[in-house]
């Protein structure tokens, strides 16, 4: 497929390797953008390997959290809410696509994954949405190239919902559930493609690997979900640029009138500053979902649930006592 750097490489033959000095190079995606991670060869597998500075970010025990305000398009209107990242890494299980408890006992089972949590809160009316979407990238994307799981919820009033993807066998296999008679439960497979879920994570992760141009999408668990539309695989065009001291990256999706962009800072670590989400609400009408950067906090945060670690939600700008 055009755009694909790199075929899937089988987990029997992965090496992946933690250099002991810095192996940065800079690396140009449009001539702008510097990676925390290079390129190495081990026999006749590339690999891409974490530099120093991804290291020291990324491997020091915390996760990364970001708050956004958020403008949510829904029922024809735009609502006010919040959103949030949450970037960490984690070991893996390539087999059963789980976290592993006993990392250090998994051998080749092993793969050092960045997770993205997104999480977005917002009222319709008299009753709240609370939509999560959750990916899985593995931090090596030369010898795993595509994220190997990804799934998202969306819980309000009426009911709630859930989809999951895993990749497998050279396909993306997506399980659906839904409270709609029309949805009901639903199990699919589609050929191994772009994903718009997972650019979040390679943006984190290799900028200067982002496709470009036409390419073959598997729309968001998200969008598919919020729209109601079947999903299935569309063709997008794919474009980054500098934008006001900032890189922005597009994905368009002309065939569903949709169109995510997505910003983030020029340098490492490339953090999302923001981004515009539109397509077409139920009564056909162009409605665009913004969010805005607002705070972010370094923070092993599963340590911080007692009542008393509420304050720290001060420091993202969130309400302290409600979701």
């Amino acid at each position: 497929m055009k755009g694909i750097f790199l075929s899937i490489i089988s987990p029997v033959i992965f090496l992946f390797i933690f250099p002991s000095q810095s192996c940065n190079e800079n690396v140009n995606a449009n001539s702008e953008i510097n990676s925390g991670t290079s390129n190495s060869k081990t026999g006749n597998i590339e690999t891409l390997m974490p530099g120093d500075q991804f290291k020291n970010y990324w491997y020091a025990g915390k996760a990364e959290i970001c708050s956004y305000t958020l403008e949510q398009a829904r029922y024809g209107e735009i609502h006010a809410g919040t959103a949030v990242t949450i970037f960490v890494t984690e070991d893996f299980s390539k087999s059963r696509q789980v976290k592993l408890d006993q990392p250090e006992s998994s051998g080749s089972d092993r793969l050092p994954v960045l997770k993205l949590n997104l999480v977005k809160k917002f009222n319709t009316g008299i009753y709240p949405y609370s939509v999560m979407l959750s990916v899985f990238s593995p931090v090596d994307i030369l010898s795993f190239p595509h994220a190997v799981k990804e799934c998202a919820s969306v819980q309000e009033w009426c009911g709630m919902t859930y989809s999951q993807l895993n990749s497998r066998n050279n396909k993306n296999e997506v399980k659906g559930f839904s409270y709609f008679e029309d949805e009901g439960d639903d199990h699919t497979s589609f050929p191994l493609c772009w994903l718009e879920d997972e650019i979040w994570n390679l943006i984190r992760l290799a900028p200067e690997k982002l496709p470009s141009g036409d390419q073959t999408v598997l729309p968001g668990l998200l969008y598919t979900r919020l729209t109601h539309i079947p999903m299935q695989p569309q063709t997008a065009r794919f474009s980054l640029k500098e934008e006001n001291e900032e890189m922005s990256y597009t994905m368009d999706v002309a065939s569903q009138k949709h169109r995510l962009i997505i910003k983030f800072e020029k340098d490492f670590p490339y953090k999302i500053t923001g981004w515009e989400e539109t397509f077409p609400g139920f009564d056909g009408k162009l409605l665009t979902t913004t969010a805005k950067l607002t705070h972010t906090i370094m923070t092993d945060y599963w340590l911080h649930h007692n009542d008393a670690d509420r304050v720290m939600r001060e420091e993202l700008g969130l309400p302290k006592d409600s979701q």
